[in-house]
């Protein structure tokens, strides 16, 4: 069925032929009767990076194939969510080892993006933590692992599904005693202090830092640094060491429609951020917390997307060397002399990584949400001549706009990736409005 559809930015709403399958036999007829063909899972990626002519939904493929409680090492199907997986494996003690900011996304999704969180640079990002998948790639359904077939697998994980349609994933766990974590939040007066305060807690398995990227002078970048680590039995509240593994039932807040675009303004960025300053009474504070407030604050708001109106929103992120913090410098204060912040911008920091062409290299990695707005693209132009200038990137999951230039020039294996992906997408049976934008050529 052709419909108008859009990635969790709103932004860009193409007209897509849907389909979606809950048995193997049922994709791979379609795949071999359709060409431009891109998988997408829960819409959960900001772009176009899943949309396409033809746009396989593989949301119904999602049982659960295996669980090794003694180990830890779970398989499933592409098309179960992390939120699914988590209501399975955290009662029993485990716990993801990777997670981005949402646990609204599909293993599949996760795959494809290979995914971080806030602890890449101690634990790296999600393909460090996969021990096998299957992909139906355009020579047929193949099995593949670091050690198996390692051109595909490597060129799968970040590869935003251009070798084919993730059907299987197996992948380890990490242990746990609890469901809540053990939160350390500090306040930085500006960006020098904050990038102290990561590398005075590198040692946390868990890191990032909200900024207010609209302050200039002294207070310029001030920041709120976020670090914890999994609680242990003795470190949680008595009440809720009757029951380590469960937490509360709590009642979510949606957003009923797309606000008016005159909600967000210069003034209430500027109010919310002065407000989000301001809550930590004192400069450091510390408590336990049940593990969604600390990896996902914002799933606690449905739809919080339409917060940005009906033009929708791309969210910007870029990472830069760990030597380059003269270049995050300049990238802040172009945007804080343009006024036009961002409720939620999230610093990072990123270990070493240097695998085929997924998104993290050592360094610092800024997360922003910008409204679609007049003006906005070729300021955003800018901003890329700035990432490129400082040995940077941007990540293809959240990207909706950049120039192909950009992408070929900033990702240095980009042309061994497109050779791998020739190899098992020949035809260029899979692509998506992503790949076309930036002239992926397949022949």
């Amino acid at each position: 069925m052709r419909k108008n559809i859009s990635n969790w930015g709103n932004y860009p709403v193409l007209n897509c032929e849907e389909v979606s399958f809950s048995m193997e036999e049922q994709l791979l007829q379609y795949v071999n009767t359709h060409d431009r063909v891109i998988a997408r899972g829960n819409g959960r990626c900001y772009g176009d990076a899943s949309l396409g002519e033809h746009s396989v939904s593989t949301l119904r493929y999602d049982k659960v194939l295996a669980f090794d409680e003694e180990n830890g090492v779970f398989e499933c199907q592409s098309g179960l969510t992390l939120d699914q997986i988590l209501d399975i494996i955290v009662p029993r003690g485990w716990f993801l080892p990777v997670t981005p900011g949402t646990k609204f996304i599909t293993i599949g999704g996760a795959v494809a993006s290979d995914v971080h969180g806030k602890n890449h640079h101690s634990e790296g990002s999600f393909s460090n933590h996969i021990v096998s998948m299957k992909v139906l790639t355009g020579k047929g359904l193949t099995e593949c692992s670091p050690e198996t077939e390692p051109d595909l697998f490597w060129a799968t994980c970040g590869g935003m599904g251009l070798t084919g349609i993730i059907t299987t994933v197996r992948f380890t766990l990490k242990k746990i005693e609890t469901a809540y974590i053990r939160q350390k939040q500090i306040k930085a007066k500006n960006l020098d202090e904050v990038l102290q305060l990561f590398e005075e807690h590198k040692h946390y398995t868990y890191s990032m830092a909200w900024i207010d990227c609209l302050q200039k002078g002294d207070s310029f970048g001030r920041s709120i640094l976020i670090v914890g680590e999994h609680a242990t039995k003795d470190q949680v509240a008595a009440k809720a060491a009757k029951a380590p593994l469960e937490l509360p039932r709590k009642m979510k807040l949606t957003v009923p429609f797309n606000l008016p675009g005159f909600v967000l303004n210069n003034f209430t960025v500027k109010l919310f951020n002065a407000l989000y300053y301001a809550k930590n009474t004192r400069r450091v504070i510390e408590n336990t917390v049940p593990y969604e407030p600390f990896f996902y604050p914002l799933d606690a708001i449905l739809h919080w997307n339409r917060g940005y109106g009906k033009d929708g929103f791309v969210q910007y992120q870029f990472v830069l060397p760990m030597d380059k913090k003269d270049g995050l410098v300049a990238i802040l204060q172009k945007i804080s002399e343009k006024g036009w912040g961002s409720f939620l911008a999230v610093l990072k920091t990123f270990g070493k990584q240097d695998d085929l062409i997924s998104f993290p290299m050592e360094g610092y990695t800024l997360a922003l949400d910008f409204p679609v707005r007049n003006g906005l693209f070729p300021f955003l132009d800018e901003l890329d001549a700035l990432v490129l200038q400082y040995g940077g990137r941007l990540y293809l999951t959240k990207d909706a706009r950049m120039q192909e230039r950009v992408f070929w020039d900033s990702y240095p294996n980009a042309e061994r990736f497109r050779e791998i992906v020739k190899t098992w997408n020949p035809a260029g049976k899979f692509r998506s409005a992503q790949s076309d934008r930036l002239n992926f050529q397949f022949a």
